[in-house]
């Protein structure tokens, strides 16, 4: 049972991250061939001051204006 595990930053609409969703489990059943209900899929939504790219958080970097 493969089990994908997916981290973004919040912002998408249930609908993108549904399709999302449709589209992994999709992927996955055709590269690996298993079963769609055999796919578990674990989205994760982190917030902006909880990201960090060289000692930035996504949110100070758009404050800034460099994001």
């Amino acid at each position: 049972m493969p089990i994908i595990d997916v981290t973004l930053s919040p912002g998408r609409t249930t609908e993108q991250l549904r399709a999302l969703v449709r589209e992994l489990t999709a992927a996955t059943h055709h590269a690996l061939g298993v079963a769609p209900d055999r796919v578990r899929i674990l989205l994760r939504e982190v917030p902006d001051t909880h990201w960090a790219t060289g000692g930035v958080t996504i949110e100070q970097a758009r404050e800034a204006g460099d994001h």
